[in-house]
């Protein structure tokens, strides 16, 4: 396994590489972490369409702001 491959912390099984973002100094920067885990039989197994459904749910929630 290279230095830039990610591997799941429960199982050990190479995982995928994501590119997430983050706000940084009032820009985007990307930032590569792991991905799920696909391993069936690992308990931080994330079946497909989960992460999905986990970013559908935070654009559906309403902010509010503090005047």
């Amino acid at each position: 396994m290279a230095s830039d491959e990610h591997a799941c912390p429960k199982c050990g099984q190479p995982v995928e590489t994501v590119v997430k973002r983050h706000k940084t100094l009032g820009a985007w920067v990307p930032v590569w972490v792991a991905g799920p885990c696909r391993n069936p039989k690992c308990e931080a197994y994330a079946e497909d369409g989960a992460e999905h459904a986990e970013q559908q749910e935070q654009r559906d929630t309403p902010t509010t702001k503090n005047s």
